[in-house]
């Protein structure tokens, strides 16, 4: 399992390496009015109220596609007492929920849980404490990525059939384009993938800014993705460490985000693991074939490594042990197959040209493998070559099947009229929002910044396509 001592350290120095103060750009003219928030009038009471929906409305008639229709920008308001603003306001790494309310296109769903999200690298620069390491104190960002609990009390109830809402606040990704982008690529290739759209979220009736409205993976996006959704959705558990032995069952389970708590059964998951661990490579190749969707995993990894998702599993960090993170398992029980899942896409395409980020970047080439297997120094942090993996090997071993899929996807999604034509449609969608940010609120990208790292974005595709 990844140690969580190298997730903190990680995160935190790819904030460090990316994070810049934001300046206002604030100008003379007219201003950008936020959508008028519909406010319920007892928001006073001392309590959240509790509303029961008629069974009309269009969130729990209509499917999670309203929600993630690419060609739409939506506004979401949250509303929550001012106590419960100021308790989350006050210590945001807390991330613990408070009751509010959801209002959207006229309806209001209430109660629900609200809370604000992320890793340590989340909060750096965003918190008042002076321990990067250990994050506290009060919030002194204008946006913080922020999750709103549908199944908020057991509610039975979905909101177009999700159980919660996440909303990145893209406070490490200048173009705003990054998540949105590379979810898109996964999903143009098949391999399962949570769907992102922007957002525009308000806070009270006040204008918090863009966010990127990416899908929780968890049994609903199972459900969304999957004909056999009853089985184990695992997040940042690999099947072998990189000592090459398998995990505890406790480990496994301690992973687990689907069936936790139903006397779960994970042999599954460790039995993959077992047999690679005592495999050679062409007994590998069979065991990968017998488990996984094979153009599936491939397809991934050429994506993965086109777009340099470094932050992704085949970055094998070293600190007290060497493990991998940014990524789920989901396993299909009747089919009896293995699917990795990627996430968190907002430090992917930086590392294209050059490693921008001196902590991200893999040093191999795909299959490549670098100091006899032993973790080294790189840039500045340790890692380990991902092809020392003995499952990592098996898929690099596909040497035919990674180029061809690698040409599919520079010609098919990621060619220049492909990605030209999305990137323009989106940009148009969030041009006046971002604008509307940036005139508000001092920390926001300034328009023409935003401008320069939507060229810049396509600039690196460019290089994807060609080198």
């Amino acid at each position: 399992m990844f140690n969580q001592k190298i997730k903190d350290f990680v995160l935190v120095f790819i904030l460090f390496s990316g994070f810049l103060v934001i300046d206002s750009c604030k100008e003379a003219g007219d201003e950008i009015s936020p959508i008028d928030p519909v406010v319920p009038t007892d928001i006073t009471e001392l309590d959240v109220p509790i509303i029961v929906p008629s069974g009309n409305e269009p969130y729990l008639n209509l499917s999670s596609d309203y929600v993630f229709d690419q060609n739409q920008l939506r506004t979401y308001e949250l509303i929550l007492l001012e106590d419960s603003l100021s308790y989350l306001n006050n210590d945001p790494a807390a991330e613990q929920y408070v009751e509010g309310m959801l209002v959207f296109e006229g309806d209001t769903i209430s109660p629900v849980g609200i809370r604000y999200k992320g890793s340590i690298g989340a909060y750096v620069g965003c918190v008042s404490g002076g321990q990067w390491f250990d994050p506290s104190g009060y919030k002194t960002c204008t946006k913080l990525s922020m999750k709103v609990k549908i199944n908020w009390k057991d509610r039975e109830e979905r909101f177009f059939g999700l159980n919660k809402l996440q909303f990145h606040s893209m406070n490490n990704d200048r173009s705003q384009l990054h998540d949105r982008l590379a979810y898109w690529l996964f999903q143009q290739m098949d391999v399962p993938s949570p769907r992102s759209v922007h957002a525009r979220l308000l806070i009270n009736g006040e204008f918090n800014g863009l966010f990127a409205l990416t899908e929780q993976v968890d049994k609903r996006f199972v459900k969304q993705n999957f004909d056999d959704d009853d089985g184990n959705l695992y997040k940042e558990i690999w099947p072998l460490s990189f000592e090459g032995n398998t995990f505890s069952d406790q480990e496994y389970i301690a992973a687990l985000k689907t069936n936790e708590n139903d006397n779960p059964n994970v042999s599954f998951f460790r039995d993959f693991g077992q047999q690679i661990a005592s495999s050679n490579l062409d007994i590998g190749k069979e065991i990968v074939e017998q488990y996984m969707d094979i153009d599936e995993i491939i397809s991934y990894a050429a994506v993965d490594r086109t777009i340099r998702h470094d932050d992704g599993p085949f970055h094998w960090y070293c600190f007290d042990g060497c493990a991998s993170h940014n990524f789920f398992w989901y396993e299909e029980p009747n089919e009896q197959k293995l699917h990795l899942i990627p996430w968190d896409m907002d430090n992917a395409f930086e590392n294209i040209i050059n490693n921008a980020n001196p902590i991200t970047p893999i040093a191999d080439d795909w299959g490549e493998v670098s100091n006899n297997c032993f973790p080294f120094q790189y840039l500045n942090s340790f890692q380990w070559s991902a092809a020392c993996d003995k499952l990592t090997a098996v898929w690099a071993s596909y040497e035919s099947l990674f180029e061809s899929k690698k040409a599919t996807l520079i010609d098919g999604p990621l060619s220049q009229a492909s990605t030209d034509a999305m990137l323009d449609a989106w940009a148009n969608q969030i041009r006046s929002t971002t604008e509307e940010a940036s005139i508000l609120h001092d920390d926001a990208i300034p328009l023409e910044d935003w401008e320069f790292q939507l060229n810049k974005l396509k600039n690196q595709l460019e290089f994807a396509r060609n080198n």
